[in-house]
């Protein structure tokens, strides 16, 4: 399986997303259009690989089988607890504690 880690900016708030695919080769694409007409056919050939959707030649969609989602928000999942925890040890070993914690959450 290969992955990779995509971290996106938007307004200061960072969105991490943790993308793999068991699928190695090269990804089919298709129209929107195609989709449209062929669904029931897509449907089948995404159980076996990603089927890339395109409109006016950009990237609008990935269809992926139930069992590869599942898979992909396992590791969604599995990367923000260890992101969290990075993050707790990071805190920590800055002075954070539960106290001080709770200071500045204080509705003051």
């Amino acid at each position: 399986m290969t992955g990779r880690l995509i971290v996106q900016n938007r307004q200061n708030v960072h969105f991490v997303y943790f993308v793999q695919f068991g699928y190695n080769g090269a990804m089919p694409i298709v129209s929107a259009t195609h989709a449209k007409q062929n669904f029931a056919a897509l449907l089948d050939q995404a159980q076996r690989e990603p089927v890339r959707i395109q409109r006016h030649e950009r990237d609008v969609a990935v269809l992926v089988s139930a069992e590869e989602y599942k898979k992909i928000r396992q590791l969604r999942v599995q990367e923000l607890v260890r992101l969290t925890e990075e993050m707790s040890g990071y805190a920590e070993s800055h002075g954070m504690t539960d106290d001080v914690l709770a200071k500045l959450l204080a509705d003051e």
